[in-house]
């Protein structure tokens, strides 16, 4: 008898062990998606469909499941699709992807939204910003720029509608002894601003009286000394080792070629910028190497990149990585809260592991722990 009720009670043992459980419907985990699936950017919002899927096959459990729904990036469709999932009993949400529907959806109160955008301030109450925010951005840049002792600092920030976020990142990033500068895209204004920025006009003069000096003196060497000076632009330094250029894509390269052009060189200067999500062009423009900027973990990107381009076959967007790793990261806090704290779990001082990086979660905030790189000889190169 004892030994078949220890065969019995192994068999049930192990049914338990290696049997996934199933939930009810009352204790699944319903996380909503708004995202647009309609539109001109419906491309962006299928592709976040199927990195959620993604990671809900990686995850394997049947404790969560999600709702996409459809903002057309509307306000108002937003707030309509939100209302409605929140009528499906949907308490948390992933989405919406642009900061511009985020503005009516302190009606749905109950809600707590994960939002793609990268923006902190002036977010409804119930919004929470999981983009790589300029608060991260700054943070790592800091930590950079103290690692090498940096201590002139000047930010270069265009004339643009995210020019708070930038200051706001300064602030809570607490780089020390920053000066900044704010300047026009235009063109010719923008060379103009730059000359004035870096003294060109004096620097040049000073050139010039110095081969003027030489060309009356006795200076027995003065022939090579002059040749060798008009081979150079200026003469006399800048007042700062650093700059650091809030901006990207065509008019990063314009502020670029502006410094270059009076004579400010990267291989003299720190150059360093924000985050460039590995734009392969700037691997291209080695006048202007090397540059730094913080970002995403690359090897989890590539991989992930991968994986997606295997199951789907097509390249993701970023967003799509940043989507796969926001029902992991509900799902781990599922696994520490009950349902019904869990859009309360934002507020508690928790971080979490992502193909993006390091979550840090604190006060209904979400800041990224990032890496650092620099684009030098045509290469791309990890910092740390």
């Amino acid at each position: 008898m004892n030994k078949i009720f220890i065969i019995l009670f192994l068999l049930i043992y192990n049914l338990f062990l290696f049997t996934t459980p199933s939930f009810s419907e009352d204790n699944k985990i319903k996380i909503g998606l708004l995202v647009p699936l309609t539109g001109e950017n419906s491309e962006i919002g299928k592709q976040i469909v199927k990195a959620t899927r993604l990671a809900l096959n990686d995850i394997n459990s049947n404790k969560i499941e999600i709702f996409p729904k459809d903002t057309n990036s509307d306000p108002n469709k937003t707030l309509r699709s939100a209302i409605e999932l929140n009528q499906l009993g949907i308490n948390l949400i992933i989405g919406p992807v642009f900061y511009e529907n985020l503005i009516y959806l302190d009606e749905v109160k109950n809600v707590t939204f994960l939002s793609f955008t990268n923006k902190t301030l002036d977010l409804p109450a119930n919004v929470i910003s999981t983009g790589i925010n300029s608060i991260s951005q700054f943070n790592t840049i800091n930590k950079f720029i103290e690692q090498n002792e940096i201590d002139k600092k000047i930010l270069l920030t265009p004339n643009l509608n995210y020019d708070q976020e930038i200051e706001n990142g300064i602030k809570k990033s607490k780089i020390k002894s920053l000066k900044q500068y704010f300047y026009n895209i235009e063109p010719t204004e923008l060379t103009k601003q730059i000359e004035e920025i870096t003294n060109y006009e004096i620097r040049k003069q000073n050139l010039f009286d110095e081969i003027t000096r030489l060309e009356n003196s006795d200076d027995p060497n003065k022939e090579s000394k002059i040749k060798n000076l008009e081979k150079r632009y200026t003469i006399g330094n800048v007042n700062f080792d650093s700059v650091i250029i809030a901006d990207f894509d065509e008019s990063l390269k314009s502020v670029i070629t502006s410094l270059l052009y009076t004579d400010v060189s990267p291989k003299e200067k720190y150059f360093i910028t924000l985050n460039q999500w590995f734009d392969e062009s700037l691997l291209i423009e080695t006048a202007s190497q090397p540059i730094y900027y913080p970002s995403i973990n690359k090897k989890n990107l590539e991989q992930f990149e991968k994986k997606f381009s295997k199951e789907f076959n097509e390249n993701p967007n970023h967003l799509s990585l940043l989507s796969y790793d926001l029902v992991g990261l509900i799902y781990y806090l599922s696994l520490k809260n009950s349902l019904s704290d869990l859009g309360k779990a934002f507020k508690a001082k928790n971080s979490f592991k992502g193909k993006i990086g390091i979550f840090d979660i604190e006060n209904n905030k979400i800041n990224h722990r990032l890496n650092f790189y620099k684009v030098e000889d045509g290469t791309l190169k990890e910092i740390f």
